[in-house]
């Protein structure tokens, strides 16, 4: 049996943590259409018959304005220290910019020594592109790193994984798995309750106000079947209190009933959740609530 770690990076909203997910066969991250999603690292370990491969879902690279960006992007870094393949996801659907060479500038000046690393280039998003446009995207990344391996995929619908799972395994070591058989990821339950009702916020909310929403669990118990959740959602003016409230608590009342519907299937469980929402100001600069959010 073979094991490793595959750390993956690139610019927001690349598809980073929908890969995990499809190749994990479960849902341990969340994704929306939003940039900034992930904001800390994620593992999550996927089972198959030649081993078990440790991926690490990353907060996308990006240039950091306050002290919630700059831990994200810590986090993301330190990942290359965990890994044994780095893969560099990008959009297929668009020509590298600036964000996208500042990732690969940036990974590979990491990537030095007696100990380097191979790195794949992990071309996203071919399930919603042509091979003639996306072949032109390909070649201009060719160019830009010394990649050991370019692979055009789709996390979401699954076209080329096994080529990619291939790839990786081939880099790994007959070392024995290094996690139980049913282990799946290392975030906790209170963990998965915040971050669920974090994406029904985004999914509800636009323009800038993701970027000012965290959530924080304040209250979960276990009663036998039935996990009683209390968390409040933090934002950052009493405006954008207002729009996630919504008109008579209509907006709300939406969060709190797709976020409940999604732990009960994820959990299996029941699910008793009260919301509500508070105002920190300049939270994202608050080191000592950034600690207590988990970031």
């Amino acid at each position: 049996m073979k094991f490793g770690t595959m750390a993956i990076v690139g610019c927001p909203n690349v598809g980073k943590s929908t890969l995990v997910n499809t190749l994990v066969n479960q849902k341990i991250a969340i994704v929306s259409d939003k940039p900034q999603t992930t904001r800390s690292r994620i593992l999550g370990v996927a089972h198959f018959p030649e081993g078990q491969l440790a991926l690490l879902d990353t907060p996308g690279l990006h240039r950091p304005l306050h002290r919630l960006n700059k831990r994200m992007v810590r986090a993301a870094l330190d990942t290359i220290e965990e890994a044994d393949v780095l893969a560099v996801m990008v959009d297929g659907r668009k020509m590298p910019g600036a964000g996208d060479r500042a990732v690969i500038d940036q990974v590979f000046s990491m990537n030095k020594g007696a100990e380097e690393l191979p790195v794949f280039l992990l071309v996203n998003k071919i399930d919603v592109i042509t091979k003639p446009k996306v072949l032109p995207v390909m070649d201009a990344y060719q160019s830009l790193g010394k990649w050991t391996e370019i692979i055009p995929l789709s996390a979401k619908t699954g076209i080329n994984l096994d080529r990619l799972r291939a790839l990786a395994f081939a880099r790994f070591p007959d070392q024995g798995g290094a996690y139980d058989e049913d282990f799946v990821t290392d975030q906790s339950l209170r963990r998965l309750a915040a971050e669920t009702v974090r994406e029904k916020v985004l999914e509800q909310t636009k323009a800038e106000l993701p970027y000012a929403v965290a959530v924080r669990i304040d209250e979960f118990v276990e009663k036998g079947k039935l996990y009683s959740i209390s968390a409040s959602i933090m934002v950052e003016r009493s405006g954008q209190k207002a729009i996630i409230i919504g008109r008579g608590g209509s907006r709300l009342k939406e969060i709190g009933t797709a976020a409940r519907l999604d732990l009960e299937r994820e959990m299996g469980v029941k699910v008793f959740l009260d919301l509500h929402v508070k105002v920190k100001e300049n939270w994202r600069d608050n080191e000592s609530l950034l600690i207590d959010l988990g970031y």
